[in-house]
């Protein structure tokens, strides 16, 4: 079965803007004055599907810098909790099953 892809939402910039630009930057490889853009027409998502770690990390990048970002699942739409539990234990609305959707189900353990 194929995994879905991960999105990041960045939802609100955040007290410490600059830091903020930097971190969009790096995250989604923008010009400085592109990410200022960006980051002022919050919220906003600001990466394209990808791994869940992937996601994770960059949302973690964003929230270093003082911004608020959320992972958001392709298959369902919720927010992945950051960590090992279960965001929403709630089936996933998309069409796979509720035990492959990680907004339902923490990831398994290595």
């Amino acid at each position: 079965m194929e995994e879905p892809g991960f999105r990041v939402l960045l939802r609100e910039a955040g007290d410490r803007k600059m830091d903020a630009v930097r971190a969009v930057r790096t995250v989604t490889g923008l010009s400085l004055w592109n990410s200022k853009l960006l980051l002022d027409s919050t919220p906003v998502v600001v990466t394209g599907p990808n791994w869940l770690e992937v996601a994770d990390e960059a949302a973690r990048l964003l929230e270093d810098a003082g911004a608020r970002a959320a992972v958001l699942c392709d298959w369902c739409d919720r927010t992945i909790a950051r960590g090992a539990e279960a965001m929403d234990p709630a089936p996933c609305k998309g069409p796979w099953p509720a035990e492959a959707c990680r907004a339902s189900c923490p990831p398994a353990s290595p």
